[in-house]
């Protein structure tokens, strides 16, 4: 798939239309998770914070939790668990009706076709969604900020830009550009190894989605630790 990337013919509408089905279709799903995400982890963190009389660091604890870690990782399983399922799906169906037989016949690569055009659309359109539900979730922690932890407006979205520094915001984007790549290939492979039928594609895409979670999660720790260790000035 990766040399694929770099080599012709380049299916641009298939592409595109990945793009739009990864993008626009989980659009809804990443705001709502993100709004009220970020209210929850606003309403724990002022509890928290009253007892020490730091509610003002409300917005700082937010920027960094949000853009470091919640933000990536909710978008990643939130995608993995719609597209992934998608994915292995439609090409295990391809697979179990002999439509990968018939490109390969007209001379078609199916991984340059069909896996390429997917993996591009997730690198792209994973980290956008990121950024969009890292907004919506700040937003989230604005909203109880004001209403329920009483922390005026100026005071809470000082703290939080005062925390978007390079090194919360290559974290924020790095991951999601490492979690397409794992949506990606594993998606992909067990669409192309199901077998047995409906019944083998149905199996293979639950496979799909426990296995892309599950690595999105431990890749997260990997690539949090591997950060830290050589940015750790930036931080």
């Amino acid at each position: 798939m990766v040399r694929a990337l770099f080599g012709r013919p380049w299916y641009v509408t298939e592409t595109l239309e990945q793009m739009y089905l990864i993008g626009i279709g989980s659009l809804f799903l990443i705001v709502l998770t993100g709004a009220f995400a970020g209210q929850g982890f606003a309403l724990a963190f002022s509890v928290e914070l009253a007892d020490f009389g730091a509610k003002n660091y409300l917005g700082r604890i937010m920027s960094i939790s949000i853009v470091r870690e919640l933000g990536p990782v909710l978008c990643g399983l939130m995608v993995a668990a719609r597209v992934a399922a998608g994915i292995t799906a439609e090409i295990g169906a391809m697979k179990s009706s002999n439509q990968l037989d018939a490109m390969v016949a007209f001379g078609i690569d199916p991984i340059r076709k069909i896996a390429v055009p997917r993996l591009i659309a997730l690198i792209v359109m994973v980290p956008v969604l990121t950024i969009i539900c890292d907004v919506i979730a700040i937003l989230g922690g604005w909203i109880i900020a004001g209403l329920i932890a009483h922390v005026t407006t100026t005071m809470y979205w000082s703290a939080v830009f005062e925390r978007l520094i390079f090194g919360n915001i290559f974290i924020g984007l790095f991951k999601p550009v490492c979690f397409s790549f794992i949506i990606a290939f594993v998606a992909c492979y067990k669409g192309f190894s199901a077998e047995g039928g409906t019944k083998g594609v149905g199996q293979a895409t639950t496979e799909s989605v426990v296995l892309t979670s599950i690595t999105i999660l431990c890749v997260n720790f990997f690539i949090t630790k591997l950060v830290f260790s050589l940015i750790k000035g930036y931080l």
